[in-house]
């Protein structure tokens, strides 16, 4: 590691030129990885409503729709915005009421229930529009912004891609405003915690060019989504912080007595890999255990982060050694006295007051855990948005007048007769919330006319080669028990006539989502557990102390994601799933920094109270620092956010990092010092520690 240490030195000007000529392969990469606004197409590829949607857009052309509402515009007006909007790019096909009733059939012909759902006698239609790709992708986005550019006031765009769009444009204007704020804050706060006016500035440049690195390098996955893409800036900048600033203080240690900056160095980057590589690990670790999760939108935010974090190992120990030793002329001349407290009374207070730490431990765990069992999730992705946004204000209007909240899709045989169809229409209208059920059988009834005489446009709708596609609207909202409930008796009663039936469309979507994500925080957690115990056994050497390290932060995360539960509120069922494995694998290094020092010791024969009075006094600060930078690259992102997705999520993981703070230098020593003699007796090396004279 020394020769490492060494090469990096005698090369820095040459490792700060490649560092900069990197940046802009990383641009380019930044540039060209696209970004998936779809949550609901991490689904799994093998459920049945993700077979169904495939079978909509393959055989049916339609990957996802829109109902466009039109208010008080004459027939002739509404005739040539149907054909602007069929000439779109995407757009498969378009439905209005002339397209229903054509010249053939009077308005008054059409059944009630059907009438109802395409004209209200305010003026205002219905329009169904089809896009030919799906919910998400960029030609549907692409369409539907040209929809809204060839309309005016009078119209409004309802759906999941409409709603998608104003998400991406929150997105586009809202990210750089997170890297700023994050940036300002943790400026703020470096420049209190350390003794130079410039080292924050230079820490700020090497997170901010591994950082592009990591943006860069998503390329090779082809696309992210929009919550990695929102939070993995100021995740990484928040969690690989304490690298550099370890590395910052040995080597301001080791230029005490190294009179050569470089050797100063080349040790400084020695001592900072053998200490950084460890706890990296976990980190990496807790991020790559998101992987396991059914939902791949886990494995999108995992492997990016924990390729953020070995990019900022990387970074740390190359570039910043690099623009340390360039630049350590002026970090000299502005440097000014720590104004970061020592916090002597704190470490003093814990150490006298351990058992009664222990003791408060024990009172507030039922009730940690109480809350963190009884915090509720939402599921619906509408929810939480400005109720400004186009796409909100349509939907509202949708289920306002036309009482649509959300959509089933139905996909049947073909062959399947039009007589058992009928049957398994009536069956279905009968339940509860059930506001329309349509298939092309049912309006050729309605209208007592054959199928061949209805406009081609609505039967390429309802029917391909191999399917019939029934239309069904709620009035119950997405992933509610409501809705979940109804789609599983109409999944009842399509299988008691088609075995091979499908469906499709937002309701189911939302339901496997829900049961998706149930499954996936149970797995998660306990995967991330248990391969971060498997990496402190082996880097502690111990078995006792991952137990008790693990115990701590998951204390810190049940009151963490208790606290909604006491306040009434709900959180977004991606940080209940993604929140415990985040704050575990980011703040296990605090635990891991106390731990070390206090072994390292006790090795030296000192006692449990010695070490962990030097344990405390050599860590407090560097926790501090951590945490509070963790705390505010995530804070400005939560108050800044117009997306709650994104907003609750880092509500979370900041609040998640100053409750780690505390909890790991009140209550680790406190259990340090409780569990001693058997801490002595399972870790490897301390076996032979005799009894302690100063306790």
């Amino acid at each position: 590691m020394k020769k490492f240490g060494e090469f990096i030195c005698k090369h820095k000007i040459i490792i700060l030129i490649i560092a900069i000529i990197l940046c802009i392969p990383s641009i380019y990469g930044m540039l060209s990885t696209r970004v998936n606004y779809d949550i609901l197409s991490y689904l799994p590829n093998d459920i049945e409503t993700i077979k169904g949607e495939n079978i909509l857009s393959e055989d049916f052309e339609m990957g996802s729709f829109s109902i466009v509402l039109v208010k008080d515009m004459p027939q002739k007006n509404l005739i040539n915005l149907e054909k602007r909007i069929r000439q779109i790019d995407s757009v498969g096909e378009v439905i209005g009421i002339t397209d229903v009733t054509g010249s053939a059939i009077p308005i008054d012909m059409l059944p009630d229930e059907i009438l109802d759902k395409i004209y209200k006698e305010d003026g205002t239609t219905a329009v169904l529009v089809t896009f030919k790709d799906g919910i998400a992708e960029d030609r549907t986005l692409d369409a539907i912004q040209e929809l809204r550019d060839i309309t005016d006031e009078s119209c409004k765009i309802s759906g999941m891609s409409a709603t998608n769009l104003d998400i991406k444009n929150i997105c586009n204007s809202e990210v750089i405003i997170y890297a700023i704020i994050a940036v300002i804050l943790c400026a703020i706060i470096l420049s209190i915690a350390l003794d130079s006016y410039i080292i924050p500035l230079i820490l700020l440049g090497n997170i901010g060019i591994s950082v592009l690195y990591n943006l860069g390098s998503n390329m090779i996955f082809g696309e992210i989504s929009y919550i990695t893409k929102a939070i993995s800036s100021v995740l990484q900048l928040g969690v690989t912080m304490d690298f550099g600033i370890f590395l910052y203080h040995s080597y301001k240690h080791q230029k005490q007595t190294e009179t050569n900056n470089e050797k100063a160095m080349a040790l400084a980057i020695s001592d900072t890999l053998r200490s950084v590589v460890g706890s990296s690990m976990t980190t990496i670790a807790g991020f790559l255990a998101l992987c396991t999760m059914s939902l791949t939108l886990g494995k999108d935010i995992g492997l990016v982060m924990a390729k953020g974090v070995a990019i900022g190992v990387i970074c740390t120990v190359t570039i910043l050694p690099a623009l340390i030793l360039v630049l350590d002329r002026l970090i000299v001349k502005t440097s000014h006295k720590e104004i970061l407290p020592k916090f002597t009374k704190l470490k003093e207070l814990v150490i006298k007051h351990y058992k009664l730490i222990t003791l408060i431990f024990i009172i507030m765990l039922p009730f940690a855990i109480y809350g963190y069992t009884h915090t509720e999730s939402y599921y619906n992705l509408m929810s939480g948005l400005p109720k400004t946004l186009p796409s909100v204000q349509a939907n509202d209007e949708l289920s306002d007048k036309f009482n649509m909240v959300s959509t089933e899709l139905v996909l049947v045989d073909k062959n399947l007769s039009d007589e058992k169809v009928s049957e398994m229409v009536n069956k279905i209208e009968k339940l509860d919330g059930i506001e329309l059920c349509l298939s092309y059988s049912k309006i050729t009834n309605s209208l007592d006319m054959p199928a061949e005489f209805l406009p081609e446009d609505i039967l390429k709708i309802f029917t391909s080669d191999k399917y019939q596609m029934i239309i069904i609207s709620s009035k119950y909202e997405n992933a509610t028990d409501e809705l979940n409930n109804q789609i599983a008796q109409v999944n009842n009663i399509i299988k008691t006539y088609d075995e091979n039936s499908l469906m499709a469309g937002e309701g189911p979507l939302m339901k496997d989502l829900v049961e998706i994500a149930n499954h996936d925080f149970n797995s998660v957690n306990t995967f991330s557990i248990a391969v971060i115990f498997a990496l402190m056994f082996v880097v502690l050497e111990s078995l006792s102390l991952p137990i008790i390290l693990i115990l701590v932060i998951e204390f810190a995360i049940f009151i963490n994601m208790g606290i909604p539960a006491y306040m009434g509120n709900q959180v977004p069922f991606v940080a209940s799933i993604v929140i415990g494995t985040i704050q575990l694998g980011a703040t296990i290094d605090y635990a891991i920094l106390i731990t070390n020092k206090y072994i390292e010791k006790r090795k030296e024969k000192l006692s449990k109270k010695e070490a962990i009075d030097y344990a405390l006094g050599t860590s407090i600060s560097s926790i501090v620092v951590s945490g509070l930078c963790f705390f505010g690259a995530t804070f400005g992102v939560a108050i800044y956010s117009q997306i709650a997705m994104i907003s609750s999520l880092c509500v979370l993981i900041s609040r998640g990092a100053i409750i780690s703070m505390i909890t790991v230098i009140c209550v680790l020593p406190a259990f340090l010092m409780i569990f001693d003699k058997i801490i002595c007796k399972t870790t490897l090396g301390m076996k032979k520690i005799g009894k302690e004279v100063n306790l």
